[in-house]
């Protein structure tokens, strides 16, 4: 299986990519965000630094509780990270960078400017974000979520989770290709905690196995995340461990991609899951 993400042509099977979380924004959920660029760029080196083969960037935190920003300020933090992330990236081995958003406008700002994928929550409603990523070679992650982002969707009910996201990348696969995005340019998202319930994404892990039929590379957003606040009755700082044990679970079930805010952990964690099941 290949995936294509602008210049970068990254084959699998092989270990999977440990994806970095850097908030360019004020409410990010664990406190870690930052409005200062440099600030910004320094938590990416020290990501890149402890393994990281991903940074995904984002100017707007997706809490609920929190009022969206502009198109325009989301765009003003973005682009000062984006003018200094060639520099940066030239001192590694060629990681990717993943900007977080899910405005066409904003896209069709930033992508001349740099970045590798779009890493869209939005659940793609229509076909903009996709042909906006087909113009610039651009890989899209398309997420499973309901509704528009920023809104709770706590009320969400399924009959059954896994036929829920079988039907939804049918479609949404369907839909980018319509515009001209190649196969090979997308990741899968299965959106742990977006508009869905603790045995909604228990049951996601357990099974998630199912969506290996698409082809696509799958990440895995496991993060310190509700549900596991929800097992373990504990808050968001103190989800590390629990993060490294959902890695784990998704190692088992053939994950490609797993996005963190700990990525020393997480990287540690998946190179030693990789050397235990002998790089299967």
């Amino acid at each position: 299986m290949i995936w294509q993400a602008r210049q970068h042509r990254i084959e699998f099977p092989r270990r999977p990519l440990v994806m970095g979380i850097v908030n360019i924004n004020d409410d990010s959920f664990c406190g870690d965000g930052t409005l200062d660029p440099g600030k910004a760029l320094a938590q990416a080196r020290q990501q890149l630094q402890d393994g990281a083969e991903i940074i995904d960037i984002g100017a707007e935190s997706a809490r609920t509780n929190r009022e969206a920003i502009s198109v325009p300020e989301e765009i003003d933090r973005l682009l000062p990270f984006l003018e200094k992330w060639p520099e940066l990236s030239s001192r590694f081995n060629a990681p990717l960078l993943s900007i977080n958003t899910w405005r066409s406008d904003v896209i069709a700002e930033v992508l001349p400017h740099g970045g590798d994928l779009i890493n869209d929550i939005s659940g793609l409603p229509n076909a903009f974000n996709a042909k906006l990523c087909a113009e610039h070679n651009a890989g899209l992650l398309i997420m499973h979520s309901v509704g528009q982002p920023k809104v709770p969707h706590t009320h969400v009910k399924y009959d059954s989770i896994m036929d829920t996201l079988d039907h939804f990348f049918e479609q949404r696969l369907v839909l980018a290709e319509s515009v001209g995005l190649p196969r090979e340019n997308i990741v899968l998202d299965p959106g742990i905690d977006f508009a869905k319930q603790k045995d909604d994404n228990l049951t996601i892990y357990r099974e998630l196995k199912r969506l290996h039929r698409f082809g696509r590379p799958i990440l895995l957003p496991v993060s310190r995340k509700t549900v596991i606040g929800d097992v373990l009755g504990i808050p968001a700082l103190e989800r590390d461990a629990g993060t490294q044990a959902c890695i784990a679970a998704g190692i088992n079930r053939g994950a490609q991609i797993f996005r963190v805010h700990h990525v020393k952990a997480a990287v540690q964690t998946v190179k030693m899951l990789w050397a235990v099941e002998g790089g299967r």
